[in-house]
């Protein structure tokens, strides 16, 4: 279940340039047919797909790509645009179309299936599920009790060599933000300095967590899904990790939400309303649940799988998309510091 990154922060700063498509196949034609692009997990958004088609007759044209690439597609393509529905990883990316006023706003019918402090003050998009930043640990290399209190700590010389990264991975500057959001530019960029100093970089988060569970390094800064996929393809015999989450609501474990949204240039909006509709329903936060994509299902009621521990217990930093922002402060910050 391997996720495309993007190639370089250019799109993350600006999400201006044009991209090239990210697919094949004609958009869609009639009411009865949609096209989505995908920033979401694959196999989790093929399951979804499919549930749907099934339940409404409406085909969905999927086109796969990692959410920023998308974004950055879709500010290009503006009205023109074939794409009826935008479902990504990361709210950054939803806030940033909705900036550039290219989504719709949401039937009340949708947007009032979620709890209010997960969506945006527009109404133009919807959470669809929820996932939480954490650490990977290797408990052979360092013991759960000498883990930090707060993420800001990683970035002090004790940590140098202890600590693995993935800072071109898109699930990063979502956890800068939140350092922004939570201590301020400067001291983000402080931050980002010390992890330039401490980290062992690797290319995505996936590798990261499966250093950490090789005992490369010691800990390293994932979601936590992650870890969860790498328990499920080894084996819990083979996992010789954990995972740890900042205590007491820090940011270094922020809670943060995959969402859809419709386009405002679509020339099928009942099709692509029903779409958004279908996905924060209970028969698609289900789905959700039943799967191996491990993410949290964004509405209540609906509970997460069974190897999930519950988001009453870790207690994480909730911050609102609005407070989140877009990615630009972050991916400048994150080029700015020398990591990429």
């Amino acid at each position: 279940m391997k996720r495309r990154r993007v190639a370089g922060w250019t799109a993350a700063l600006a999400l201006i340039a044009g991209m090239a498509g990210c697919g094949s196949g004609d958009p869609g034609s009639a009411a009865g047919s949609i096209t989505l692009y995908n920033g979401q997990h694959p196999q989790l958004t093929d399951a979804l797909v499919a549930a749907f088609e099934k339940q409404t007759g409406i085909s969905v044209q999927t086109r796969t790509n990692d959410g920023i690439v998308l974004a950055d597609q879709l500010l290009a393509e503006g009205d023109s645009s074939p794409a009826d529905v935008y479902l990504t990883e990361n709210s950054p990316e939803l806030v940033t179309l909705d900036q550039h006023g290219l989504l719709a706003r949401l039937p009340a019918s949708t947007r009032n299936q979620m709890p209010r402090r997960d969506e945006p003050p527009s109404g133009d998009w919807a959470p669809v599920a929820l996932r939480l930043s954490g650490l990977a640990y290797n408990p052979a290399r360092i013991a759960k009790s000498s883990l930090p209190g707060s993420i800001l700590d990683l970035a002090q010389p004790a940590w140098k060599g202890k600590i693995a990264l993935a800072p071109t991975d898109s699930d990063f500057p979502p956890l800068v933000g939140a350092v922004i959001a939570g201590y301020g530019l400067p001291a983000a960029r402080q931050w980002l300095a010390g992890l330039k100093r401490n980290a062992q970089i690797f290319a995505t988060d996936e590798a990261v967590v499966a250093g950490v569970n090789r005992g490369e390094v010691a800990t390293g800064i994932i979601n936590h899904y992650y870890w969860y996929r790498l328990r499920l393809e080894l084996g819990s015999d083979a996992i010789h990790s954990a995972l740890y989450y900042f205590p007491d609501h820090n940011v270094g474990s922020v809670q943060s939400i995959s969402g859809v949204a419709v386009l405002a240039s679509t020339k099928h909006r009942s099709a692509a309303d029903a779409f958004a509709r279908f996905l924060v329903g209970a028969t698609a936060q289900r789905i959700l649940a039943r799967s191996d994509d491990f993410e949290y299902p964004a509405r209540p009621g609906v509970a997460p799988n069974p190897a999930l521990s519950p988001l009453s217990v870790l207690a994480p930093a909730r911050l609102s998309p609005a407070a989140l922002g877009n990615d630009q402060p972050a991916a400048k910050l994150i080029q700015d510091s020398g990591l990429t």
